[in-house]
C-alpha cells in the first residue's frame, strides 16, 4: 500500500467517513491543521506491465526517431547510453510483471535479455553508447535488483 500524506488548511472540508474525528464532525477549522494520510493500492502487474510496455516502446521509438542527433556530439552519445539503459529498465520491469503474472521465474535470464535488446539499441545509435548504456543499466540493475549488492561478498 502506498500512503500519501495531506496537510489540511483553509476553509471547513467535509471529510469521507473514513477521515473524520470524533469530535469534529467532519469539518475542519481555518487555523487548524493535521495531516491526514490515505491509503492508495499501488499499481497492480498487469497495469505496471502495461505501462512499462508503452514506455519501452515510445523510448525505443523516440531513441531510432533522434538517432543521428544522439550521435552528433560526446554528450549526446552519453544521453543516448542513458535513454537506451531507461530501455532496458522497462523491458526489464515488463518482463518482470509477465513472470509474476504466468507464474514463471528465469532469474537472471530476463535480466540478460533485457541488457541485449537495450544494448543492440544502443548500438543502433553509436558504438560508444554501448559502453555508456553498459554502465548505466549496471547501476539501475544495482538499485533494483537487492540481492545483486551482496553478490560474491560476505562480512
Amino acid at each position: 500500500m502506498l500512503t500519501v500524506s495531506v496537510l489540511v488548511s483553509g476553509p471547513p472540508l467535509n471529510l469521507p467517513h473514513c477521515c473524520r474525528s470524533p469530535n469534529d464532525g467532519g469539518h475542519r477549522d481555518i487555523n487548524q491543521r493535521r495531516i491526514h494520510h490515505f491509503q492508495k493500492p499501488m499499481a497492480e502487474a498487469g497495469n505496471s506491465m502495461l505501462y512499462s510496455l508503452l514506455l519501452f516502446v515510445v523510448t525505443l521509438s523516440l531513441q531510432e526517431m533522434y538517432r543521428g542527433k544522439l550521435a552528433s556530439s560526446e554528450l549526446f552519445t552519453i544521453l543516448g547510453g542513458f535513454t537506451s539503459s531507461l530501455v532496458f529498465l522497462f523491458l526489464l520491469t515488463f518482463i518482470g510483471n509477465f513472470q509474476e503474472t504466468s507464474g514463471v521465474k528465469t532469474g537472471w535470464g530476463a535480466v540478460i535479455l533485457a541488457e541485449a535488446v537495450a544494448l543492440v539499441a544502443a548500438g543502433t545509435v553509436h558504438r560508444v553508447c554501448i559502453t555508456t548504456c553498459f554502465l548505466f543499466s549496471a547501476a539501475i540493475l544495482y538499485e533494483v535488483k537487492p540481492d545483486f549488492r551482496g553478490y560474491g561478498f560476505k562480512k
